[in-house]
């Protein structure tokens, strides 16, 4: 039945604040003085207190690529908007600050999550361990990003994701990427999508695409069935160099790049007709996803280990999947 169109080593933490009104800036950074305060760890990072101003413009910037990112995408749906939920925990919780999870259900993209997150606290004892500086700051951290999974009902439509975050505890980085799982891939595609993310990775630094594509390449890899997750793209982690404005700007450059490239595959193939055997690969290919993010993203161990809202740092699951 024919449907009309109607990974240097692997990061420590990826995805880490995937989890999507929240607190103000100036709230995030006085209720954090322990990771602030704190100094950078033995590998020489950054100083904490040398980009002590970055967290809350990171903060503001995301929050308006989330607003701007759901607006693009709800020009491509009929009727369908972005449905919005605040959530925080309560006073006394070792989690403080919170996060807003836009969550779409359309014709187009059958489930889409665009979620921004700024948090503050401590990690438990056992979290500590796993993410740098954590053991210096005593547990205290402060996070912010903005995480996106798009799953569309039009299988030749690429699931994509992309995330971007800033993570302070006694030395803050950035880290983020943003990749594509096709189930019929098109090399035209791809092309123009890693086109895209190549440009900021360039105006950052000559070699930083080849690094942070096969970083990609590593992480989104899934050992059980030995089989790459998608197409690949870019992710990055740890990323403090000696100059807090010039990784912002790459991240915002990345950020800008998801906006301009990813509208134009839909574009490309939503009217693309497809049968029900092209519905059942596209299904299928979902759980390949699924198997990921529960096993290895640490994106979502991280959701877990700071006790964020579950229904945000899971909204990349699919709607409809099958083994």
């Amino acid at each position: 039945m024919s449907h009309p169109a109607t990974q240097p080593s692997p990061a420590k933490v990826s995805g880490a604040t995937s989890d999507a009104a929240v607190a103000s800036d100036t709230d995030a950074t006085s209720h954090a003085d322990g990771a602030r305060d704190a100094t950078s760890d033995a590998d020489g990072a950054r100083d904490a207190t040398s980009d002590a101003g970055v967290v809350g413009s990171a903060a503001s910037y995301f929050r308006d690529l989330q607003r701007r990112i759901c607006g693009r995408f709800e020009e491509f749906e009929p009727t369908a908007r972005f449905e919005k939920r605040n959530w925080s925990r309560p006073t006394g919780h070792r989690l403080q600050g919170g996060g807003e999870s836009h969550l779409m259900r359309g014709e187009v993209f059958e489930k889409v999550g665009v979620n921004f997150s700024h948090v503050w606290g401590e990690f438990s004892p056992q979290a500590r361990a796993q993410v740098p500086g954590a053991s210096e700051s005593k547990g205290s951290f402060i996070a912010t990003g903005i995480s996106l999974v798009a799953h569309m009902s039009n299988p030749y439509v690429p699931t994509v994701h992309m995330n971007l975050r800033y993570l302070r505890t006694s030395r803050g980085w950035f880290g983020g990427g943003s990749d594509l799982t096709p189930t019929f891939p098109f090399p035209e595609d791809t092309e123009l999508f890693h086109a895209a993310l190549k440009r900021p990775c360039d105006r950052y630094r000559p070699d930083a695409y080849a690094e942070f594509k096969a970083w990609c390449d590593r992480y989104f890899y899934l050992p059980h069935r030995q089989e790459p997750r998608g197409v690949g793209g870019i992710f990055f982690d740890e990323l403090s160099g000696p100059d807090p404005a010039r990784d912002f700007e790459f991240v915002k450059g990345v950020g800008e790049a998801f906006l301009e490239v990813y509208p134009q595959l839909v574009l490309r193939r939503r009217q693309m007709p497809f049968d029900e055997e092209a519905r059942e690969k596209l299904l299928i290919k979902r759980g390949r996803y699924v198997e990921f993010n529960l096993v290895y993203d640490r994106g979502t161990k991280f959701g877990f280990s700071t006790d964020a809202d579950p229904e945000a740092y899971l909204m990349s699951l699919p709607p409809l999947v099958r083994w």
